[in-house]
């Protein structure tokens, strides 16, 4: 990592306020940095774990059947879809980086145009990664251990999902063009919509029509149609912060949306590919610890829902904050985050501690795929604060221009600090060394997440 000075992105390409320039006030530059966290966090985590949820109620619906195969069907499957919702979450990232600079320096033109671009770039690269993901789902279900009937229902449920990949991509652009410009509460619904959708008709695709795993697939298809339509209704027609996209202005637009997309897509799909990795050591150990895994997989992220907003949360603060020359603010906005992190960890692990056995009951599964999640619950959730830690780091490099830091850094945690870990713990521990091993690596490149932001953001008021 070199130690080059970091100057605020917005310099380049946004212009100056104008107290006469039409453009929505940049509400994060005043007030309470915490309140706005807080506030920020806790409707990004209700979205999140919306968008979640959805995975969720398929897989409580679907352990009502009785088969532990669907369950692992669905962990192998989750794996594959946890890379498709990861490129759509980077690219959903570079819009915050270049809409809330401009919302800041109250250039509404600007941020019209670049929220248009970021569109257009979003649904391209989806439509791309959907188009090389579809032939290779046979391939990357064996590479992580699936077989027999398990391998055809999870084919089965990904060819029914994976061409939903652009919806979602769009949807997600969507709710962070309304997050840089504020409305936190109607980016939420985006994902809420979806998850309303799925819930309702998963019990109808799964018990009324007997469509079982295909009924759960196709709930979700759908639920993805309605978040797109919600995110694009909101920006276009309530904020109006969609110009009409041109040839011209896409590709004047893409090398400065790309510089953040293609590292922000590459660390963001760094966890799933360590996630694969994971799995594919899980299966050794058959399709009971497959099940477990599938479920703390579904579970965590509901539960940790308010870590996972941190990025988004903070990104439009920090941005709103640079783009206002307001150094103090974005410092502030670092410290606030990390003491977010650790009261959100505390909470979310209590619960899980509390439910854990209602929790693996509610999945139906017993012995030890039961135990397995319990363990995860009660020992393993602490991990999370480290992992929260990497995330508001991850805000920081991409807000300032310095995304290639997140790659760097949750690469190394996919790789050096997943791969050797999970191969100790399975041979130490068996299935619950494995489940140790994937998340004990957050700790060390975590705090040097922390490390590093915050030299980047004291660079900034030198």
């Amino acid at each position: 990592m070199n130690d080059t000075p970091v100057t605020p992105p917005v310099k380049s390409g946004v212009k100056a306020p104008e107290g006469t320039r039409e453009g929505a006030s940049p509400r994060f530059v005043t007030g309470s940095i915490f309140w706005h966290i807080l506030n920020m966090t806790a409707l990004g985590a209700l979205g999140l774990m919306a968008l979640f949820m959805g995975d969720l109620a398929n897989r409580l619906f679907l352990g009502q059947l009785g088969d532990e195969r669907i369950l692992a069907a669905i962990g192998y499957a989750g794996s594959v879809l946890f890379f498709a919702t990861s490129v759509g979450i980077g690219l959903s990232i570079a819009a915050t980086s270049v809409v809330a600079p401009a919302i800041g320096a109250r250039d509404r033109e600007a941020a019209r145009r670049l929220s248009a671009s970021a569109h257009v770039f979003s649904a391209g690269i989806a439509i791309a990664v959907t188009a090389l993901v579809w032939p290779l789902i046979p391939a990357l279900l064996a590479a992580m251990g699936a077989k027999g009937q398990t391998a055809a229902l999870a084919t089965t449920y990904l060819r029914i999902l994976v061409p939903s990949m652009p919806l979602l991509a769009v949807g997600m652009c969507s709710s962070s063009v309304l997050r840089s410009v504020g409305d936190a509460r109607r980016a939420t619904s985006i994902t809420l919509i979806g998850a309303i959708v799925n819930v309702i008709l998963d019990p109808i695709f799964i018990f009324v029509m007997h469509w079982d795993l295909a009924g759960a697939a196709y709930a979700s298809f759908i639920a993805r149609i309605a978040m797109c339509a919600m995110g694009l209704w909101g920006v276009i027609k309530v904020h109006n912060l969609m110009a009409w996209p041109s040839v011209a202005s896409v590709r004047r637009d893409a090398a400065r949306i790309g510089m953040v997309a293609v590292p922000a897509v590459l660390t963001n799909i760094a966890t799933p590919v360590s996630n694969a990795y994971t799995t594919a050591t899980i299966s050794t150990f058959g399709d009971g610890s497959i099940a477990a895994w599938a479920a703390y997989g579904a579970l965590s992220p509901v539960a940790f829902g308010a870590i996972f907003a941190l990025t988004g949360a903070i990104g439009p603060i920090i941005g709103q904050n640079l783009g206002a020359g307001k150094i103090d603010r974005v410092a502030q906005t670092v410290t606030d985050a990390l003491k977010a992190t650790v009261g959100f960890t505390l909470a979310a692990w209590i619960v899980l501690a509390v439910t854990a056995p209602a929790m693996a009951r509610a999945f139906g599964l017993t012995g030890d795929a039961a135990a397995l999640v319990i363990f995860a619950c009660r020992w393993l959730s602490p991990l999370f604060a480290f992992l929260g830690a990497l995330f508001v780091s991850n805000a920081v490099f991409n807000t300032l221009g310095h995304a290639h830091y997140a790659t760097i850094l949750n690469w190394g945690r996919a790789t050096l600090g997943t791969i050797p870990l999970v191969m100790l713990g399975a041979h130490w521990g068996g299935a619950p060394g494995v489940f140790t091993g994937s998340l004990v690596g957050a700790v060390f490149f975590g705090v040097a997440g922390v490390i590093v932001a915050r030299r980047l953001v004291a660079r900034l008021g030198a």
